[in-house]
């Protein structure tokens, strides 16, 4: 499946899924990324910025900090938020399991 480039993305019919995250050593939190999307990895909080990596199916992020960005459609609905989960490093929550259409972590400043 398609990573978070301008790809429209339609939802199925099926009940959310429960969220499930993970705390590991640190206290660090990990979110999950959509089961089945590769999802690209950019520079700054927009589908235009270059992409630096992209994340296998499967992986779970640490969210750093969070900031607003281009609205962007996924499998966790439309938003505006970015995750920063590195420095430098932003993905859409459109495409990271939070629990939450809000802001989960501190604003990236």
């Amino acid at each position: 499946m398609g990573a978070d480039d301008n790809n429209e993305i339609t939802t199925g019919e099926n009940a959310p899924e429960a969220l499930s995250v993970s705390v590991r050593s640190a206290g660090e939190t990990y979110y999950p990324v959509a089961p089945g999307y590769q999802v690209n990895v950019r520079r700054g909080p927009n589908t235009g910025s270059q992409i630096v990596r992209v994340l296998p199916e499967d992986a779970s992020v640490t969210i750093r900090c969070q900031t607003r960005g281009e609205t962007v459609s996924g499998p966790y609905g439309t938003t505006n938020i970015w995750d920063s989960i590195a420095p430098g490093q932003y993905v859409s929550d459109a495409y990271v399991k939070t629990g939450s259409s809000g802001f989960v972590a501190v604003r990236c400043s």
